[in-house]
């Protein structure tokens, strides 16, 4: 696999982390996933944004400007239904998103 390849395979993973853990940045998700009745960590929406601007970096570095743009503005859907997707119908498995040490205040 080339450079490239490993780049946007490395975007497409950080957008998902970012879907995953802006979702459970939301109480309503976080209850659905952890089914406790503890708040979400405050830190998990700055994470989210975080691993967006990871993502948005790793695009720009596989491609060149206006490819990584479009590149970046179509895993953004990719990694938002998937997320929607795992939230229907298996929500459990979003605990991979976020692991114990992301779970401990």
């Amino acid at each position: 696999m080339s450079n490239a390849g490993l780049w946007l395979l490395a975007a497409a993973a950080s957008m998902w982390l970012a879907t995953g853990w802006l979702a459970l940045s939301l109480p309503a998700h976080w209850r659905q996933v952890f089914v406790a009745n503890e708040v979400a960590p405050g830190y998990l929406r700055p994470l989210g944004w975080l691993a967006l601007g990871v993502s948005v970096l790793c695009c720009f570095k596989a491609d060149h400007p206006s490819m990584a743009v479009l590149v970046w503005f179509t895993l953004l859907p990719v990694a938002a239904v998937a997320t929607a997707m795992t939230l229907s119908y298996r929500p459990a498995l979003l605990r991979v998103v976020c692991p114990v040490f992301l779970r401990a205040r």
